[in-house]
């Protein structure tokens, strides 16, 4: 969020900051992140915690209005590959694509998440 690794940014305020996954599970995979390092979400104080779950309801009927096809936005709260709290949301039909693991030696579509990004950003 220092803006020290380059991200395609789709949405940021003072509570969270969420940008494309690089290695997305479906295509439209967007991290919402708190702007406090936390591990766990409910390490969040009341209004950090309503903050981010502001940015996710925000980010997801984004992605539902860009992906209409899809049944669905799934949520997955986690931080287990980076020690700081992090939203996955996925368009989705099934738990298959939720749960689907990404091939994580392919190199990132820079291009691709891009344009998707510049769609999906909300000012």
């Amino acid at each position: 969020m220092s803006g020290d690794i380059p991200c395609h940014k789709v949405y940021e305020d003072e509570y969270a900051f969420a940008f494309m996954d690089i290695h997305p599970i479906q295509p439209g995979h967007v991290l919402v992140v708190s702007r406090r390092e936390v591990t766990n979400f409910y390490e969040l104080d009341d209004e950090e915690y309503d903050g981010l779950m502001r940015a996710v309801r925000t980010v997801a009927r984004r992605l539902r209005r860009e992906f209409p096809a899809k049944k669905r936005v799934g949520v997955i709260i986690e931080g287990l590959e980076v020690d700081h709290v992090h939203v996955k949301l996925l368009p989705i039909d099934t738990g298959e694509e939720l749960r689907h693991a990404p091939d994580m030696s392919l190199e990132p579509d820079h291009e691709a998440l891009a344009e998707l990004a510049k769609k999906l950003y909300l000012a």
